[in-house]
């Protein structure tokens, strides 16, 4: 739609690769193939930086503002707020008509924007439990059918966007309300 929109309507796969292409790096499990955004993005930047997805423990940290939310007494249902009209773009009144220019809501303490709402935005995880052990930044099972989904997005009702729910997708699917945000790791 335009420069201050967040990229939707693409794949897992579309950011990551495929295995029908050379292997780039793996991080955290997963391998970023050549033919993927995040592979190619590596490669124009440069600097040793190494794109990726974040971990679904990463995303939530993140949407959670770090180590200490300030917002909101004994934390935030959703990314800055517990009020979702100042975080949150969603279906209803708030959001009829698609996806809204990123910024135009509040961010949370850490100056991140739309983590609530506006997109879906898949995580490096494949859908499934947690192991009992996994206790500081843990990632999910090493294979499965869907990946991880979070945030919710302008299409759902407000309840999706809270920063605690989790949903998933198979990674060759594509949706006008699903996107991505990028970490990265260095070699």
């Amino acid at each position: 739609m335009g420069d201050n929109y967040p990229a939707y309507y693409v794949s897992w796969n579309d950011i990551v690769g495929t295995s029908s292409s050379a292997k780039g790096y793996t991080v955290n499990g997963i391998t970023y193939y050549q033919n993927g955004f995040c592979y190619k993005l590596s490669q124009l930047v440069g600097g040793g930086k190494q794109y990726r997805l974040p971990t679904e423990a990463e995303w939530e940290y993140a949407a959670r503002g770090g180590n200490a939310t300030q917002n909101c007494t004994g934390g935030c249902d959703y990314s800055g707020s517990n009020t979702v009209d100042d975080v949150a773009w969603y279906l209803g009144n708030n959001s009829p008509n698609g996806t809204k220019p990123v910024g135009s809501k509040a961010p949370n303490e850490l100056g991140i924007y739309d983590m609530s709402g506006n997109v879906y935005e898949w995580c490096g995880d494949w859908s499934g439990a947690y192991t009992s052990t996994a206790k500081t930044n843990p990632t999910g099972p090493t294979s499965g059918s869907n990946r991880i989904l979070r945030g919710g997005s302008w299409l759902v009702a407000s309840t999706y966007a809270l920063v605690a729910y989790q949903s998933d997708y198979p990674p060759g699917n594509r949706r006008i309300y699903v996107g991505f945000r990028l970490a990265f790791s260095l070699e």
